[in-house]
């Protein structure tokens, strides 16, 4: 397969294992020495996409599936620092039920990836999707995680924040929008940060029951970004984050500054201003210093009906992508930010 379960150039990373299987993990291959590692971090930003999530009355509005996800570090860790080398990261899989998946084998699930699988491999593991389980986000959101370290040890300004700004027909105001960062998005289980959220909650609420799902759409805003990460013709920042972006399962569009909303009006209307946030801060594939803004777009989940009634499902899997959206943000970041100081290196 080639580096298809691989991603980045400088801080590289690999991830393996399926969604029933022993365990996943992750080995990170680039992320510098002497970069202090927060467990604290780390099991946050894993808690935020762990199944299992309900709401204040305690109804799980997620899949049901318990994972503790806690991470066991094999390598690449001493005394709280890193070496430099390989981190090589495992989390257990505990709760799997895999004879819930043993009519798949025989009657592939629409809409997701079961015969794609077996025709392209001819062998493959049909239990919980296999490896193209959502299950598989969990290494994506641990590399995450050690990129966000490395970054903030060197930009303590820059921030990623991830929010739902849409769940099926719902939406958020431009008004609503203004106020995200006045919001704790993590004090709302839909990651939807406004009065409505309980109109989204009362949406998943009756999807659940009925079987049914919704898709959306994932806003995110991040902020500290230097001048000059990304290059102007086939690694345009903008590029390497759509790449990142629809590489998680279930994507279905990127947008990023105004993105679609262009499309019917004229330049001298548009073009007015070098500094508009139209360009999502990137111009000619390159950062400018404002604020990188993109939206990413999420399908419907394809498990509904009977399926999804006799099984663990999500009804929508935006609440729990918001932090695999961050992960893959920093990722992303960190080996833009790398692929920045070689260039500085080589020009000297």
């Amino acid at each position: 397969m080639g580096d298809a379960n691989s991603f980045g150039k400088y801080f590289r990373w690999t991830t393996f294992g399926e969604s029933h299987g022993v365990a996943l993990g992750v080995v990170i291959d680039g992320c510098p020495a002497g970069v202090i590692v927060s467990a604290d971090l780390l099991a946050e930003n894993l808690k935020r996409r762990r199944p299992g999530q309900n709401d204040a009355s305690g109804e799980v509005l997620v899949s049901a599936r318990n994972e503790e996800d806690e991470v066991q570090i094999v390598s690449g860790i001493y005394s709280g620092k890193t070496l430099g080398t390989p981190i090589a990261c495992l989390i257990y899989n505990k709760d799997q039920r895999s004879q819930d998946y043993e009519d798949i084998k025989k009657q592939p699930r629409i809409g997701h990836a079961d015969d794609v699988w077996q025709k392209k491999f001819s062998h493959a593991d049909h239990r919980g999707g296999g490896r193209s389980s959502a299950r598989e986000t969990v290494a994506r959101v641990v590399a995450g995680s050690f990129a966000q370290m490395f970054l903030q040890s060197l930009y303590p300004d820059l921030r990623v924040l991830s929010f739902v700004n849409r769940i099926g027909p719902i939406e958020l105001s431009e008004e609503e929008r203004s106020h995200v960062l006045d919001q704790p998005i993590d004090a709302y289980i839909a990651r939807f940060p406004t009065q409505k959220s309980q109109d989204v909650l009362a949406l998943l609420k009756s999807a659940k029951e009925t079987g049914d799902s919704y898709g959306g759409s994932i806003e995110t805003w991040v902020d500290g970004v230097p001048v000059g990460w990304g290059e102007p013709v086939f690694d345009k920042l903008k590029a390497r984050l759509a790449y990142a972006m629809m590489g998680i399962g279930a994507t279905c569009g990127f947008e990023i500054g105004a993105g679609n909303a262009l499309i019917d009006k004229k330049g001298s209307d548009i073009h007015t201003d070098a500094t508009s946030s139209i360009y999502g801060g990137i111009r000619g594939g390159i950062s400018t210093g404002e604020r990188v803004h993109f939206c990413v777009s999420f399908k419907p989940t394809s498990t509904i009906k009977e399926e999804a009634l006799k099984g663990r499902h999500d009804p929508c899997v935006l609440p729990r992508a918001v932090s695999v959206v961050e992960a893959m943000t920093w990722a992303t970041l960190a080996d833009m930010a790398l692929a920045a100081r070689l260039s500085r290196a080589l020009d000297r």
